[in-house]
């Protein structure tokens, strides 16, 4: 189980015994599912869309992501391109399934996505984090990536903007590296672009396949409507990449889960193919939350953070907490220490060795500002009590 979801069953279990937990771990928007989806989900329903479909989706819903593919990314795919499984995870880890043999190896980014590396595993795959900084925002550096790559080098994860950091590739920046992964013709790309309507401070979407178009033969690109359109238990992902890889996931596909859910395809289509003010509107929202909370986070003494460009996350540095010790003579030496403490502290919260990068933890502000000021003031309240 991920430090996401541990941090969030832990919450659970002390809320059912009656102990005032906040839970800031779960990478899930507090909003609704959009009206108008609920409602195109319940007309599908009602008219007997209850079946099997297609082992990786309807006719209708590939149309919906090709023409979003299209509209939003300036990217020409066939339906023949598209895959849909029961949620983005699944997408990656049939793609992954599909290509890995024993020792391959693939590129991951830290701080990054906590699946990337479970998923590799699973298939005896190798994972090769590669160490970012803040300094750098969190992003990969072409150079780094270079140093990286060795004949063993099967894919190469980009997630933009990030789980967990936030950080946000401009087109230039995928332009270099780009660069380097033309020079290397045996590397794929996933780029997992889930979060790409959540932006701040103006920021430009950017997905590799649309500026790098001479590599767009081995990148797969991962999305869905849950995190835009607060759908993560409609579980509905979606990728696009060359047919030939397409194929092989389908045929893995219809021999497990088969098709995704058929209510959860007709959302799905209704959310890519009706109206995106809500989206906007979302988003916005976020901002505001963000804003306040990196201010609240920094003003607390021994943490530092970035403030995220896009996504819901902050990424905190706990490096001054370390070696001080609680009010029971337990020193913190790392950032597992450190979230127990703040869980004794009544804030339920992932460390940062999951996601490939310490010291830190990660706060998911996709909560109501009331459950995100009431947190900072109980991390306040922890710091002050460590000597």
């Amino acid at each position: 189980m991920s430090a996401s979801a541990t941090a969030a069953q832990r919450a659970r279990e002390l809320r059912a015994a009656g102990v005032d937990i906040i839970e800031l771990a779960q990478g899930e928007p507090d909003f609704n599912t959009p009206e108008h989806v609920i409602e195109a989900a319940h007309r599908a329903a009602k008219a007997g869309q209850t079946h099997y479909t297609a082992a990786d989706g309807t006719a209708e819903l590939k149309a919906a992501i090709v023409a979003k593919f299209k509209r939003e990314n300036g990217l020409d795919y066939k339906p023949e391109n598209i895959s849909a499984g029961a949620g983005g995870k699944q997408v990656l880890y049939n793609a992954l399934m599909a290509t890995l043999d024993p020792g391959d190896q693939v590129l991951i980014p830290a701080p990054s996505w906590v699946a990337y590396v479970d998923i590799t595993h699973l298939f005896e795959g190798v994972p090769v984090w590669l160490a970012t900084s803040p300094e750098n925002g969190f992003k990969l550096r072409p150079e780094e990536l270079e140093r990286a790559i060795t004949p063993r080098v099967k894919w190469l994860m980009l997630n933009s903007p990030s789980n967990p950091s936030g950080a946000v590739y401009s087109a230039d920046e995928l332009r270099e590296i780009a660069a380097v992964l033309e020079r290397h013709p045996h590397i794929w790309t996933i780029s997992d672009d889930i979060y790409e309507h959540i932006l701040f401070d103006g920021r430009r979407f950017a997905t590799l396949a649309a500026v790098a178009p001479q590599l767009k033969d081995r990148i797969l690109t991962v999305n869905g409507a849950s995190k835009s359109f607060a759908m993560t238990g409609w579980r509905l992902g979606y990728g696009a990449g060359p047919a030939e890889l397409v194929r092989a996931m389908w045929r893995l596909q219809a021999q497990s889960s088969l098709n995704p859910s058929s209510v959860s395809q007709a959302a799905v289509i209704a959310a890519l193919n009706g109206p995106q003010d809500i989206v906007r509107e979302r988003c916005a929202i976020f901002e505001t939350r963000r804003n306040a909370i990196v201010k609240w986070i920094q003003a607390i003494p021994g943490l530092a953070c970035e403030s995220p460009h896009g996504a819901f996350y902050l990424y905190v540095s706990c490096a001054g907490w370390l070696g001080r010790k609680t009010s029971q003579g337990k020193v913190l030496s790392s950032d597992a220490d450190v979230v127990a403490y703040l869980l004794d502290s009544g804030v339920a919260l992932p460390n940062g060795a999951g996601y490939g990068l310490s010291p830190y933890f990660r706060i998911s502000f996709a909560s109501a500002m009331a459950n995100l000021e009431e947190a900072c003031k109980r991390i306040h309240a922890a710091a002050r009590k460590l000597s």
